[in-house]
């Protein structure tokens, strides 16, 4: 009898995996549409700065070059020597920053007061309120300037830095009680009752507890309430007189007359101007960046 070997069973081989092909990673630019963007941004960039970057080189020309194309031409500082020398330029400079500290520091006060207050709490008339607030962004100024004028002569406040600092807040407490009122909504409330649990008043619980939280808000609430009264022209020219009481708006006007302009003083008043605003808002985004961490609730 013959016996014959059975053939080894074969494993079934596993089918081979197809090839792997590198798709291309979606949103991926091409390098020419990579060249456009940082072109566009280049020629951006270059528009943004160049109008800051003339006025910084005019200021250093003397007066007889200041209306010509060259960049550079003689350059000297007679125009801050003779600004800060010859004319009341610092004590404009003073008025305006006393007028934007009070501003500032009023306007977050009572801009955070009001927007918690809304946020947090129920009350007859609540709805008024924020209409209120809204409708009063939808005037001009030009509609604005002569009731404000009418009230505060009546009151004996034109030619004060109080009137001024009444009605700068007129413009900026409306829009930065609305912005403080939809921050305060993100904080949770649970922080609320943990501060009344503690035995702390509503008062104390909104300054110990959530303003510490709001840094952000705060921190762009005192800068749109600095630039509002920094930067503004329209009630500062019609409500201040007298060299003693100009603030930097009214102040520069003196530069300009019917026969021509006198751009070296402007220039570097300009120059000068522009520092305190860029000091506030460097202060602005530190604080701004640095107190979003600060919003998260401690077990």
């Amino acid at each position: 009898m013959v016996t014959t070997a059975s053939a080894p069973a074969t494993r079934p081989q596993a089918p081979a995996a197809p090839a792997r092909v590198h798709a291309p990673r979606r949103g991926r630019r091409s390098p020419l549409a990579s060249v456009g963007l940082h072109a566009t941004l280049i020629v951006a960039s270059v528009i943004a700065v160049f109008p800051v970057l003339w006025v910084l080189l005019t200021s250093l020309k003397p007066a007889k070059f200041a209306t010509t194309t060259d960049f550079v031409k003689e350059p000297t500082l007679e125009n801050y020597t003779n600004l800060l020398n010859d004319t009341p330029f610092l004590t404009w400079f003073g008025n305006s920053l006393l007028v934007a500290g009070l501003t500032t520091v009023i306007g977050v006060f009572v801009a955070a007061t009001t927007g918690y207050a809304v946020s947090r709490f129920k009350f007859p008339g609540k709805r008024g309120l924020m209409w209120t607030l809204l409708v009063t962004q939808m005037f001009p100024v030009a509609v604005l300037i002569v009731p404000i004028y009418n009230i505060m002569a009546s009151m004996g406040l034109l030619n004060t830095s109080a009137g001024l600092v009444i009605t700068y807040l007129t413009i900026a407490v409306p829009f930065c009680a609305w912005m403080m009122k939809g921050f305060f909504d993100t904080i949770p409330k649970e922080i609320d009752e943990s501060g009344y649990v503690d035995g702390l008043t509503p008062f104390g619980t909104f300054w110990r507890l959530i303003l510490p939280l709001a840094k952000p808000g705060i921190a762009v609430t005192a800068f749109y309430s600095f630039i509002t009264a920094w930067g503004e022209v329209a009630y500062a020219s019609a409500f201040m007189v007298g060299d003693e009481n100009l603030t930097l708006a009214g102040g520069l006007q003196k530069f300009v007359n019917q026969y021509g302009a006198q751009w070296g003083p402007m220039t570097a008043a300009s120059v000068l101007i522009a520092i305190p605003a860029a000091l506030v808002f460097l202060f602005a985004q530190r604080h701004l960046v640095t107190g979003m961490s600060a919003g998260a609730v401690k077990g």
